[in-house]
């Protein structure tokens, strides 16, 4: 996927939006401190990970119990 203007109405627009500036961060102030943001971010991760690597095990364990309790038929009893 190429990056820029493709034809001469978006080279206009790149022209003439070029030194516009939409949004200024640096004036901003913020509501929420980053760090704790940051910080929340990562324990929600972390949850959703240790999460998921116990459904793996679960899954794990659930297989192996229903592989042991399987009741296989013999060759005899499928044929007749």
């Amino acid at each position: 996927m190429a990056v820029g203007a493709r034809d001469y109405i978006d080279k206009l627009l790149v022209k003439k939006y070029a030194d516009e500036k939409v949004d200024n961060h640096d004036a901003m102030e913020s509501m929420i401190d980053p760090q704790k943001m940051l910080e929340a971010m990562n324990d929600v991760a972390t949850i959703q990970k240790n999460m998921f690597m116990l459904s793996q095990k679960l899954n794990t364990i659930c297989y192996a119990v229903n592989a042991k309790s399987a009741r296989y038929k013999g060759k005899e009893a499928a044929e007749g």
